[in-house]
């Protein structure tokens, strides 16, 4: 697979400090107040006043410097800016713990007090304007990509769930058999360098590989009603093995705050409430590394697979209003929203269906028409990659934020929340922070694609990585250079 050519935008150089200001903080008037002399009595009096003032201010000044650094810095704590990658004091090797929250939105990170994920952030590196989602920003696509490094229609998993137009055969959420599965995800690249590593609960993890069999005690096998308590401590558990024993690559996937999102939108309390949930089992994670003495030595990387949007029925497409100038029938369509797909029969125009689609859509007689625009797969956005798998169907349909397709008008009235739309809106995306040896602290990095995880972590664990979209050199505008 060909490198994206496209090098990664710099990271911005830390502003110069401004220069020394010289202006005096008092100024004395020494001239007389009248063209009078001044009696000698008068003389004195103003010296001493002068004197004491003086005297008074330098005791002031003294005391608030003693005061000041005695409370905020301390002997052997004075601030180190690093330059370079922290050495391991406990761990022999490099070990990178990849966290999902599952439809966490860039900026929920500030709908409460989060603690813990900003002592990540404060102490780590942060896309600073979030992770950008390929597209379509759905659950399954997007974790593959993070794992493998490459665009969906090279990895294969074109959609949360597809059918391939040559087998007739349906891809879900719960296929595992490894025809649907392309690509080398980041823990088979671990096994074949000989090295461990642990699944919990990633899309495409159960999958069984020529150099990944998904070991019993190392590949959790999805159960969505495991506390994530317990998916917490499975992890710190493996902290616990001999150092040779332990996994240099995990992964630990909360569903939240994705399931609230999808039912009441993401500005309801119920995403709060999640988000803070989160915030809590990063804090567990910490606190048990810390009690392990391992937490600095840890590169800790957490992300989301997407963003968030309301949406309500207000805000609906009904293809049947689509009549008028071309039918539509329900058996033709793959996907209704927030990707309209649709395969129509071989033959029939699939350029023929666009025009008709788009004329209806633009003539101001369909409801909501012109929030939604008809595309021949190769004639969409190139900066969406999404053309090349003969599993995408032939004709997508882009929607505007927070509107939905649906085949025809019902009495349902229902509110909620919705991802999978245009990568180019802010509200599908996510968050980045990198937090350990390898991350500087309080570094803020331009937003970039999620394929270019998977070189970032081959470069933490010193591998070498396979084929993928990601740019060979984005590793060194992220990570801090080894001493």
């Amino acid at each position: 697979m060909a490198s994206n050519q496209n090098p990664p935008t710099p990271i911005p150089q830390e502003e110069q400090d401004l220069p020394n200001s010289k202006t005096a903080l008092l100024s004395f008037n020494t001239d007389p107040p009248s063209t009078h002399k001044p009696t000698f009595k008068t003389n004195k009096t103003i010296f001493f006043s002068l004197l004491f003032t003086t005297f008074t201010a330098v005791i002031a000044a003294i005391s608030f410097a003693v005061l000041f650094f005695s409370s905020t810095v301390k002997p052997g704590h004075e601030p180190i800016i690093r330059t370079t990658a922290r050495t391991l004091t406990k761990l022999p090797h490099p070990i990178v713990l990849l966290i999902s929250s599952d439809g966490f939105r860039f900026g929920y990170q500030f709908k409460a007090p989060t603690p813990n994920i900003h002592r990540l952030i404060n102490n780590g590196t942060e896309a600073e304007l979030g992770l950008i989602s390929v597209f379509p920003t759905l659950t399954f696509p997007n974790h593959y990509s993070i794992a493998t490094g490459l665009y969906p229609p090279y990895h294969g998993i074109i959609n949360n769930r597809f059918v391939d137009p040559i087998t007739g055969d349906k891809f879900t959420m719960s296929s595992h058999e490894p025809k649907w599965w392309l690509g080398e995800p980041l823990w088979e690249t671990v096994t074949k360098h000989g090295k461990k590593a642990a699944t919990y609960f990633w899309p495409g993890s159960e999958v069984k590989r020529k150099f990944w069999d998904c070991p019993v005690d190392y590949c959790m096998l999805y159960n969505g009603s495991v506390p994530f308590e317990d998916r917490v401590n499975t992890v710190l558990n493996y902290f616990d093995l001999p150092s040779d024993e332990i996994p240099v690559f995990m992964t630990l996937y909360f569903e939240d705050p994705d399931h609230q999102g999808h039912q009441v939108g993401p500005d309801d309390p119920e995403i709060t409430k999640a988000v803070v949930r989160i915030d809590e089992m990063i804090g567990k994670l910490i606190k048990g590394l810390e009690e392990r003495g391992v937490f600095e030595d840890v590169n800790i990387i957490m992300v989301g697979d997407h963003g968030m949007v309301g949406t309500c029925d207000k805000k609906l497409i009904y293809l049947d209003d689509l009549a008028p100038w071309v039918e539509i029938p329900s058996d033709w369509v793959q996907n209704y929203t927030p990707l309209l797909a649709i395969r129509p029969p071989p033959e029939i125009s699939a350029a023929d269906i666009v025009a008709k689609m788009n004329e209806g859509l633009q003539s101001g007689k369909v409801e909501n028409g012109n929030n939604l625009k008809m595309y021949l797969k190769e004639d969409l956005p190139s900066r969406l990659h999404y053309v090349d798998s003969y599993r995408i169907p032939p004709i997508i349909g882009l929607l505007e934020e927070s509107f939905k397709v649906e085949q025809k008008k019902s009495n349902k009235m229902e509110c909620g929340g919705a991802h999978g739309y245009d990568n180019a809106f802010f509200s599908m995306r996510t968050i980045f922070i990198g937090h350990g040896p390898q991350f500087a602290e309080g570094r803020k990095v331009p937003s970039f694609e999620n394929v270019q995880i998977y070189n970032l972590i081959t470069s933490i664990l010193n591998i070498e990585g396979a084929p993928n979209n990601g740019t060979d050199s984005f590793s060194n505008s992220v990570l801090l250079p080894d001493a």
